[in-house]
């Protein structure tokens, strides 16, 4: 049966293959993969080894895939799974390509170590930066087992061959067959082939890519036999709960811990001290209680008496820094990028439109909230936690204890959900500190309030747009303005200003054709701890964009869907120099994954033909909307269907979302990113909003930042996968930049009542 190999403590780094195994070598990685990101993404450079899952046999360290005499394939899984199913695909990439039968492969989750490359599982990227790399293990080992087999026959090479039965090498002219097991020493003493001489298999020959099947682990997930970051147990360990600052960068001021520590199991109380700018990924500083359980220490943690030096930030309040952003965005900004002559069209132009977009802070609210459990003992940690970079673990626990990152070993686990903020491991640097401090293993437990008040929050941005229209409705000039405080300011002191990276993402790139435009970007000073969540900067600019251009619509009198049509114009591949000067296309090569015009018309006409665009009559309470975005080198239109009920209150019907995201590896995975995309879209569409009064969170809980329930979520949703053959691309995260403004145009064509501000709880629409 597949199962994930819930890896023990000691048993992570000896057994998992046996003496005599295949182990295949990972020095099939380009070297880019081992250098350190540039983008802040990243978190850090990547770093040495720390252990290997398989074993010490042929080809150590550098190891993803081996054979065990029996005939069990061993596959290392080096990204994060947190429900995005790159744990399952990757492996069934190495699966198809080495002819390996599924129901005899074993998973096994990578520790943080540089020798599988990047594994930071953000930015969509796990399948589109490994699926060379993992067909060429894959088909390498295939090679080798062949060639094994012909020495054991003494046959020529040629003669054998690694299919049409999985898991067995035959020999064409006397069908003789040896399966891979038998195989395995021997194969382990040959060399790795070299990369330009291993062929891979045909797409028209591909067993697992591209078809039908679920996650490896989806059975102990449903049943509860999964291992998640709050199920990690260590021998002797204390429980951990910290008491952050209220406001960013606040500290002690006094402490008064005589009640807290008359709370029955509650050890003792621990200060951890606050960062040093800039924040980065350290520890907040604060309280921590320690308690032989969680219970003992939570319920300590409220009778610490705590007063707070607040600092600077405590004169942040949201409604007046939305004032202060939406100021910046009417006055001329930054230019971005810039084509023709903006201010002479409108200068001429015989009718000008303009509006302005906003969308709040929005926390990550996963369903999981962080915890880690860390030892530190003779200048080395062990940590267990659910995170999405275990190298960025290694990183910042070895700085935060004052020891090499490489003494630093991270366990992954399972995570209950992440879109982004796990790959922050501030909760994790706790658990290591307060281990240190006490001798003892800790396992640190955020609560749900926690998780709310002190995130990494996904910014908050306020856009302008503006627009000549001509005789014939279309813009002649159009001007676009965001101010949004950046993730940069996370790494970097006095970082206002969006990177290229963030402007990129739906900004300078934004693929009409409109003959003079300018986009321009405002300074914007972090108050909050500022990060990336699911789809990143293309949230906001892709409200505004697609927003904005139905508004053009319905003042040229056109439909929506036409005029969306036509603003993106003919057919054509756009040059990377006519899209800003720091246009990084999200680290990907640009001439396998260029702006292709056709591909976005395709999903928007796609998921307009599903929706049965057209067909339905606006106004009265009912309406349709479409909008149609690129992001992280995919393609994704959505159509979506309201009625509104009798209070005036929006319902969401149907939802048809088109995605061209390149050569499908999991068509589940697709459609289960997609329908989640729409469900999270709703979330933050209706009720995502976070603010501050005096430097300080005001939202701690689902009552108060509101998650969409079952009978709010959409009522239908279809998925639409373009068949392509194109490079694999981004699937996790562009679902959901589309979701909002198309629900937006959706509420417009239902009511006339135009929505320029998220969430919808503002325009008393939920």
């Amino acid at each position: 049966m597949n199962r994930i190999e819930n890896v023990s403590r000691r048993g992570f780094l000896q057994g998992v293959v046996s003496t005599g195994a295949f182990v295949l070598g990972a020095q099939l990685l380009p070297e880019s993969f081992y250098a350190a990101p540039s983008d802040a993404r990243a978190a850090g450079p990547a770093l040495g080894p720390a252990g290997d899952p398989l074993s010490t046999t042929a080809f150590h360290p550098n190891a993803f895939v081996g054979l065990e005499p029996d005939g069990t394939v061993v596959i290392v899984a080096h990204r994060s799974e947190m429900g995005t199913g790159s744990r399952t695909s990757l492996p069934r990439i190495v699966a198809d390509e080495m002819e390996a039968d599924w129901s005899r492969v074993r998973i096994v989750q990578a520790i943080g170590d540089a020798k599988y490359g990047n594994q930071d599982t953000d930015g969509s990227h796990s399948v589109r930066s490994f699926f060379d790399v993992m067909r060429q293990c894959g088909a390498s080992a295939r090679v080798m087992l062949v060639q094994a087999a012909a020495l054991q026959w003494n046959v020529p090479v040629g003669e054998c061959e690694a299919s049409p039965q999985p898991h067995v090498v035959i020999h064409r002219p006397t069908g003789r067959t040896v399966g891979y097991g038998e195989l395995a020493a021997a194969a382990a003493k040959l060399p790795v082939p070299p990369k330009e001489s291993v062929v891979f298999k045909p797409r028209s020959e591909w067993r697992y890519i591209g078809k039908e099947g679920t996650i490896f682990d989806l059975e102990d997930i449903c049943t509860g036999k999964a291992g998640y970051g709050m199920d990690a147990r260590v021998d002797g360990m204390l429980y951990a709960s910290v008491e952050h600052p209220p406001v960013l960068g606040g500290k002690v001021a006094s402490l008064d811990d005589s009640e807290a520590l008359k709370v029955a199991g509650v050890r003792q109380t621990i200060p951890i001290d606050p960062f040093k700018p800039p924040h980065a990924f350290q520890p907040l500083g604060g309280v921590a209680v320690i308690a032989d359980n969680t219970w003992a220490a939570f319920q300590g943690r409220q009778k610490l008496n705590i007063k707070w030096d607040n600092g600077d930030n405590a004169s942040f309040n949201s409604d007046a820094y939305r004032k202060e952003l939406e100021q910046t965005v009417r006055q001329p900004c930054k230019v971005a990028w810039n084509r023709g002559d903006v201010d002479a069209e409108f200068a001429k132009a015989a009718k000008t439109i303009e509006a302005g977009y906003y969308v709040p802070l929005l926390a990550h609210a996963s369903m999981e909230p962080p915890v880690a459990v860390a030892e530190y003992r003779d200048g080395r940690v062990e940590a267990w936690a659910p995170t999405q970079d275990p190298q960025a673990v290694q990183a910042t626990v070895g700085s935060a204890v004052g020891i090499p990152k490489e003494n630093v070993t991270c366990y992954v686990t399972l995570l209950g959900g992440a879109f982004g903020r796990k790959s922050k491991p501030d909760y994790v640097a706790e658990a290591a500190v307060l281990s240190k401090k006490t001798g003892r293993p800790v396992k640190v437990v955020w609560t749900r309030e926690d998780d709310i008040k002190f995130d990494y929050y996904h910014t908050v941005a306020a856009t302008y747009m503006k627009a000549a229209l001509g005789a014939n409705g279309m813009p002649t000039a159009w001007l676009q303005r965001s101010a949004f405080p950046p993730i940069g300011s996370t790494f970097e002191l006095n970082n206002t200003y969006g990177s290229g990276g963030e402007l990129g993402m739906g900004w300078t790139d934004t693929p009409f054709t409109i003959p003079n435009f300018r986009a321009e970007n405002g300074p914007a000073t972090a108050h909050v701890r500022i990060g990336w969540l699911r789809s990143v900067a293309n949230i906001y600019h892709a409200f505004a964009v697609q927003s904005f251009a139905a508004e053009l619509a319905h003042e040229a009198g056109r439909d929506q869907l036409d005029y969306l049509l036509a603003l993106i114009g003919p057919d054509r591949v756009i040059d990377k120099k006519d899209l800003g000067n720091d246009y990084d296309n999200m680290g990907a090569d640009y001439k396998d994954y260029p702006v292709d015009t056709a591909r976005l018309r395709r999903v928007t006409q796609l998921a307009a033909e599903q929706a049965g665009w057209g067909k339905q009559k606006s106004g009265s309470g009912r309406g349709i909307g479409i909008a149609a975005h690129r992001s992280f080198v995919t393609y994704v239109a959505t159509v979506v269907q309201v009625e509104m009920d009798d209070q005036g209150k929006v319902r969401i019907g149907r939802v048809d979302s088109a995605v061209d995201t390149g050569t499908v590896v999991s068509p589940d995975s697709v459609r289960n990113q997609m329908e989640g995309a729409a469900v999270f879209g709703t979330s933050l569409a209706k009720y995502g909003e976070i603010t501050a009064t005096n430097g300080a969170i005001n939202q701690s809980n689902f009552m108060d930042y509101g998650m969409c329930r079952i009978n709010e979520a959409p009522r239908e949703i279809h998925v639409h996968i373009v068949e392509s053959d194109a490079p694999p691309a981004g699937v996790g995260e562009p679902g959901v930049p589309p979701f909002a403004p198309a629900l937006c145009n959706a509420i417009f064509a239902a009511t006339g009542k135009r929505v320029r501000e998220l969430p919808l709880t503002r325009s008393g629409l939920v």
